[in-house]
């Protein structure tokens, strides 16, 4: 056994302790390196499993409660497209089904340290779990080209351009959960941030459009009980339930189930918060001592800490009839089917963006979908490819494969397409370009945040 397998055997064992396990125990020794007093730490970490635990307990529940509720209406409209949505897991199982794929965390976690030293980002990513989608995107460019260096490169150009999303957004994300030191590099979430932001520009020029509210307090006050979150969530799951044809049970089971997510998942995630802001305050103290306030360090996590939201929840759910919908456009070769409930994970870190206003997150996020349908039906055939080289098993009768998560991701397609540039040297060069450029912007924006930072410091001193 080489040392590459080796490595990527370490990585599995690693992995197999899961998110809620794993990610505690990391920023337990992280919270130590920033002086934070054991039991104060360990106090945090367990508050932290405890909330993830119920955050992947409650993510799961939606999904287990949505999606027969969702395959029902996509089989009540009859469309019939060659390439079957067969969800995220197909795609994480892709990603970490090869040696390449396992062996992105090590040297991702390497180039994340080497940035952080530079200057060039403010997020330490410790949610390697979800690096998944950096080894999703070196995994396909690896079978469609079968050069495996070219493979690693994509998946790290996917990262660096990930990273200052995750700085850039971190304000945003961090004012919609009441929680500071932290952001969201997530290979998924965090694209539709960045496609989001020239639609949020585009809204503030079309007169009128940017001054309706929708968020959840106009809602609230405009409409009384409907616009309570579990009221609200229990009307989109009934409406979706009784749209889709379903018999009298499930209607009542998805009602009461949206009414159940409305309310609880927001509960686990501030539970998850009450043990994470401590930690984030000790760190972001320790940051401005040690830098006299020109840095901090962001602890990069799992978007799910942000789907909770109302306007994420909500949006996600109107938006599944929208997308089954834009299905049927000229171009698209793919079924949406397993991936709809995975919706709230490409909507959370758009809400802030546009005022928690519900309108205007589900018409970008409808616009954006109509793109990734067309650019991942051009891909299918890779994806189909690399599942097989897995071992990865097509559903009865499937051509070909895909899913909403990473299948239909634009940055996904986009490092696809410049791997598959005929001539190789200038795929590869194409790919260092991406990851020249991003850490030029990341280390411009980093070292203009610095200025702004020192020059607050001064005028308050």
């Amino acid at each position: 056994m080489g040392w590459i397998e080796i490595l990527s055997a370490a990585v599995q064992g690693f992995l197999n302790l899961g998110a809620s396990v794993a990610i505690p125990i990391i920023l337990f020794f992280i919270a130590l390196g920033f002086g934070v007093k054991p039991g104060r730490a360990a106090r945090s970490a367990i508050t932290i499993a405890v909330g993830f635990v119920g955050i992947f307990l409650l993510i799961g529940f939606f999904m287990d409660t949505i999606a027969p509720v969702a395959k029902m209406l996509v089989e009540r409209t009859g469309i019939q497209l060659v390439a079957i949505d067969v969800g995220w897991p197909s795609a994480a199982a892709i990603a970490f089904g090869s040696v390449l794929g396992t062996l992105i965390i090590p040297v991702t976690v390497v180039v994340n340290l080497i940035l952080l030293a530079a200057r060039v980002t403010r997020t330490l990513d410790i949610d390697v779990w979800n690096y998944w989608h950096f080894a999703f995107v070196a995994s396909l460019t690896y079978i469609a080209t079968g050069d495996f260096w070219l493979g690693l490169l994509a998946g790290i150009a996917m990262f660096a351009v990930v990273l200052p999303i995750a700085d850039w957004s971190a304000p945003k994300v961090q004012e919609m959960l009441e929680t500071p030191a932290i952001s969201l590099p997530h290979g998924f979430s965090a694209v539709y941030f960045a496609l989001a932001y020239p639609v949020m520009k585009l809204f503030q020029k079309i007169p009128g459009l940017w001054n309706i509210k929708a968020d959840p307090e106009t809602i609230r006050k405009k409409f009384g009980l409907i616009g309570e979150s579990p009221v609200l969530g229990a009307i989109i799951g009934f409406a979706l339930s009784v749209a889709a044809g379903a018999d009298y049970v499930t209607v009542a089971k998805t009602t009461v189930g949206m009414a159940a997510v409305m309310v609880i998942l927001p509960r686990m995630v501030r539970i998850l918060m009450e043990g994470l802001v401590p930690l984030a305050d000790a760190i972001r103290e320790t940051f401005v001592k040690r830098y006299a306030g020109k840095r901090e360090l962001y602890i990069g996590l799992d978007s799910a800490i942000a789907i909770g939201h109302p306007v994420a929840i909500a949006a996600s759910l109107i938006l599944i009839p929208i997308f089954i919908v834009e299905s049927l456009i000229p171009g698209n070769k793919i079924l949406l089917l397993a991936d709809l409930p995975v919706i709230p994970f490409m909507v959370c870190m758009t809400v802030p963006l546009f005022n928690y206003d519900t309108v205007k997150v589900i018409i970008n996020m409808a616009i954006w979908n109509i793109v990734g349908l067309l650019l991942g039906s051009m891909i299918i055939d890779i994806y189909t490819a690399t599942a097989k080289s897995v071992g990865f098993p097509l559903p009865k009768g499937a051509v070909f494969i895909s899913s909403i998560c990473d299948g239909t991701n634009p940055l996904t397609w986009l490092l696809i397409q410049l791997g598959r540039i005929g001539w190789r040297p200038l795929a590869y060069g194409a790919l260092i370009v991406v990851i020249i450029v991003f850490i030029v912007i990341g280390y411009i924006a980093e070292k203009r945040r610095a200025e702004r930072a020192a020059e607050a410091a001064a005028s308050t001193g």
